[in-house]
Parts: C-alpha cells; sequence; structure tokens
C-alpha cells in the first residue's frame, strides 16, 4: 500500500480526532446547561433532519457520486472542462438547495409532524420543533456547498481543510450554547440553533481561498442537461440508501423515541455521538482518503489495485475498529461519568445512555466497514447494489425497532440499528466477494485469531482494574479524566502487547504497491 495513502489517512484521521475532541466538548456544555430534557429532546430531532439532508447533498451520497466523476473528468480531460464541470455542478445543485431550504422552511409544521408525531399531543415540545427547524434548515444551503468544494480538494489530494472543517461546528455550537442562551430565556436551546446557522457559513467561507488556488473558483451555471451533472444526479438518488443507512436508522430511532419517555431522545443522541468518535476519527477517514484512490485505480483499470487496497483497508479496520468497539462497551459508565455527568444529566440519564451506548458499540465495527464497503461500489459507479441492500437494511431496521421497543425501549432502537448496520455490511461484503472484487492474502486466520485474543485480553484488564462506577461518581473531575486516561492507555497497551507477543508484526499491515497511481 502507497505510503502517500496512509499518510493522507493518518493526517485526516489526526484532524478528525482533533475535532471530534471539540465535539466532546460541546457535548459535555450540552448536557451541563440542557441535560436529557424536554427540551434536548425537540433540538435532536431538529437537528437530525437537516443533518440527514446534510448527507444527501453533503459528504454522503452526493459526493459518493460526484468524486468519481470528477476524478474521471480530471485524468480524461483538461483543467478548462474540469473547470466547466465544477461550475455546472455548483450552479445546479445551489438552485436545489435554495428550493429545498425554501420548502424546509416555509414547511416545518409538516416535517415536524412526519418526525416527531407524537409530539401533536405535546405543544410545547411541537411548537419548539417547528421553531428550531425554520432557524436551521438554511444550514443545508450551506454545509452542502462544503461539501461540494471538499470534494475538490479531495480528488487532489488535499485533505487537511475539508477535514479540520467540521470543527467549526463544534466551536460555534458550544460558543452560543455557553454566550447567547441568556437571550433566550424561553428556550435557550434556539441559542444553538442560531450557532449552527453561523458555522454553516464560516465552514463555506474558509473553504474558498483553497479552491481558488487550484484555479477551480468558478462562476456557478445552471448545468441540468450537462452529460455529467445528469450522471451525477442518477448515481446520486441510489446513493442515498447505500451510504446513509445509519443515518436513516438514527431518524427512524429518534422517531420512535418520541413515543417513549421524556429524555429517551437525548439517550440515544448522546450515545450516537460517542459512537462518532471512533466512527470519525477512523472510519470516515479511512474512507474520505480511500475512496479517491479507488476511483483513480478504476479510471486506470488498475484492478489488483483495487483490491489490495480493499484488503488492506479491512485489515486496518480489524485492527482498530474491533477494540474501539470493545473498549466503549466495557469503558461505557466511566467514560459517561467523566464527560457527561455534570450539571443536568444525572446519575439516571447516564445509566440510561450507557445502555444506549452498548447497543450502538454492538455495530459500530459494521458502522466503519461499511464505509469502505460501499466505496468498493461507488468507485466504479455502481451505485444499484448498496442501493438495493442499503432499502433491505432500513426494512430491517424498521421490523426491529417495532419488535425490540416494546421490551427495551431505548436501548431496542439502538440494537435494532446495529443489527441493520451488520446486515448492510456483511451482505455487501458477499456480493463484491462473488464479483472477485475482493480477495484475501495468506494470513488472515492468523491475523484475526491474535486480534480476537488481544480484544478479550483487553477487556479484561480493563473491566477489572476500572473498579466500582459508584466510586467514580464521588471523585472529582480531574481524578475521572486522570482514571480514564490511565485506563485506555492501559488498555491499548496491552492490545498491542498481546499482538507482537502472537507473532503479529508492522508488516502484516503494509502492502507494497505493483503500479504507482498518479497522485
Amino acid at each position: 500500500m502507497s505510503k502517500h495513502l496512509f499518510k493522507s489517512t493518518s493526517l485526516v484521521g489526526i484532524l478528525t480526532l482533533i475535532t471530534r475532541i471539540a465535539g466532546f466538548m460541546r457535548e459535555n456544555i450540552f448536557a451541563i446547561i440542557f441535560g436529557a430534557t424536554g427540551e434536548m429532546d425537540a433540538f435532536v430531532i431538529a437537528f437530525r433532519i437537516p443533518n440527514f439532508l446534510r448527507k444527501i447533498f453533503a459528504e454522503g451520497a452526493f459526493s459518493q457520486a460526484f468524486i468519481p466523476v470528477l476524478t474521471e473528468v480530471r485524468i480524461q480531460k483538461n483543467h478548462q472542462e474540469l473547470s466547466e464541470l465544477i461550475a455546472r455542478v455548483s450552479g445546479t445543485l445551489s438552485i436545489i438547495l435554495i428550493g429545498v431550504t425554501l420548502l424546509g422552511i416555509f414547511g416545518s409544521t409538516a416535517w415536524a409532524a412526519l418526525f416527531a408525531p407524537s409530539y401533536l399531543k405535546q405543544p410545547d415540545k411541537f411548537i419548539l420543533l417547528n421553531h428550531l427547524l425554520k432557524i436551521m434548515f438554511p444550514y443545508i444551503f450551506f454545509i452542502a456547498l462544503t461539501g461540494l468544494y471538499s470534494s475538490v480538494q479531495n480528488v487532489f489530494n488535499r485533505y487537511a481543510i475539508p477535514a479540520a472543517t467540521p470543527l467549526i461546528l463544534s466551536l460555534c455550537m458550544g460558543w452560543a450554547a455557553v454566550s447567547l442562551t441568556r437571550y433566550f430565556p424561553n428556550y435557550p436551546i434556539e441559542a444553538v440553533a442560531y450557532g449552527i446557522l453561523l458555522a454553516g457559513l464560516l465552514q463555506l467561507l474558509i473553504q474558498l481561498p483553497f479552491i481558488w488556488n487550484l484555479r477551480l473558483l468558478v462562476r456557478p451555471k445552471w448545468g441540468w442537461h450537462d452529460m455529467y451533472v445528469r450522471r451525477i444526479v442518477k448515481m446520486m438518488l441510489p446513493a442515498l440508501f447505500g451510504v446513509s443507512v445509519a443515518q436513516i436508522g438514527m431518524l427512524i430511532d429518534s422517531m420512535y423515541a418520541t413515543f417513549l419517555p421524556t429524555g429517551s431522545v437525548s439517550w440515544l443522541y448522546y450515545a450516537d455521538r460517542l459512537m462518532q468518535f471512533p466512527l470519525g476519527v477512523f472510519g470516515i477517514a479511512l474512507a474520505t482518503v480511500v475512496m479517491p484512490h479507488l476511483s483513480r485505480q478504476i479510471a486506470g483499470s488498475n484492478i489488483d489495485e483495487f483490491k489490495r487496497s480493499i484488503e488492506w483497508s479491512l485489515k486496518l479496520i480489524f485492527l482498530i475498529a474491533l477494540p474501539c468497539a470493545v473498549g466503549l462497551a466495557v469503558l461505557a459508565g466511566p467514560i459517561l461519568v467523566t464527560l457527561f455527568e455534570y450539571g443536568k444529566f444525572n446519575y439516571q440519564d447516564m445509566l440510561m445512555t450507557k445502555e444506549s451506548l452498548w447497543a450502538f458499540s454492538a455495530g459500530l465495527f459494521f458502522f466503519i466497514m461499511v464505509k469502505i464497503a460501499v466505496s468498493a461500489f461507488y468507485s466504479r459507479q455502481d451505485m444499484k447494489t448498496p442501493m438495493k441492500v442499503g432499502i433491505f437494511a432500513v426494512l430491517t431496521n424498521i421490523i426491529l425497532n417495532s419488535i425490540l421497543i416494546f421490551p427495551l425501549k431505548h436501548v431496542g432502537l439502538a440494537l435494532a440499528t446495529s443489527i441493520a448496520a451488520m446486515v448492510n455490511t456483511l451482505t455487501l461484503l458477499l456480493i463484491l466477494k462473488k464479483q472477485n472484487m475482493l480477495s484475501f492474502s495468506p494470513g488472515w486466520t492468523k491475523l484475526l485469531i491474535a486480534i480476537v485474543v488481544a480484544n478479550a485480553a483487553m477487556a479484561y484488564v480493563i473491566f477489572i482494574l476500572q473498579g466500582q462506577l459508584i466510586n467514580w461518581i464521588s471523585w472529582p473531575v480531574w481524578e475521572r479524566v486522570l482514571h480514564l486516561t490511565c485506563l485506555i492507555i492501559g488498555g491499548v497497551g496491552v492490545y498491542f502487547l498481546v499482538l507482537w507477543l502472537l507473532g503479529i508484526r508492522k508488516h502484516d499491515f503494509i502492502m507494497k504497491d505493483t503500479h504507482v497511481i498518479p497522485h
């Protein structure tokens, strides 16, 4: 595997780590100020709706369709034609986004009724949800164009600014929660909605100088009839189900959770935010770098390199994602006590969130792996296969939600999403294998056994050393942070020590390139 790919993945991972740490600080502020209240429940649902649309028009379905086409034009055409493509895509996308934004603002009542039907019988929550949607919907316009320009930079192997951009959202939301809530006495959470709107504008503006440096900051044009625009739209629609199964699942979970006791939506939200840490730092970072890389290999007809890239990605996922999931499950209580149990976020909220986190941890490995699986299809511009599998996974999620919500409440919703992710991922990998686009070199059995044994040893050690959770609650903040840090470092040390004792070395995760891919 090329050093360039590894270095790019590491860079994106480090920058994403910084943004996720800022996100933790943001959620900590939310837990202190808002807790797991009805106000927070309404905000979570309001934010999930435009956030879901962001997955369609920004880094999700759009980028998966846009990057392969953009890569193809960059390799096969000249700079002028590349500029023309970006002009027409940005112009067409902008017009569509204006329509979606206006539909969201003026149709906010319908959106609220659709995704929180139980709030129709709770006027205060419904009014707040409706109001928050009106404020936040313009965020879609800004963040979708941000996603477009981020995709352009990724195709040119410029990952730093796109990876660091989400930091702006956390900073603006945290700042709004701390500084502006006093100006909104009726609904303090309204301040955060305005913070999100400001973040969207800033995230877009910061991209422009870097696009200018690439000589690709062009005037948008309406280009609906352009051949490439039509191809992107055609690929984008099926990509929705391929890349957004988890997001659709979370949105469905929130809708079901509105029928449960107050706080259920927030418990799922806080657990989800913790799960997003390893998912973003590793899963999204890996997929961000691998997608353009795979697209270049397909454009150059380098099928062997394509298969080796997929195998390398899967090895890294087993090496890193599996211990992340195990560690998150075993340390769920200490993590939540350390990060969130302050202010309005009480002990009961911690226990309920911990159960959600256990259920989400069961699917973390698959949430990460599916990003590589769908990239393997989209880089070949095959959008229909992930769409069909994604629809099946979403239906699985809905059916399991309807069954598990009764005995397990909010935990059943989280578990249903994890099971759906497993179904989605394994089905896609089996199809890749059947298509002869996925192969495994010798040594996988030894590697998997070693990883499983190392995870078991790590889990045992950190479980024994963490002690009773009740003791954590009595500690001051600095002591909680110190103990948690020591447990994480100790667990990581045990994990890699056991791998080393079992004969796993660095060269097991390095594959030499047989063909140089142009950067």
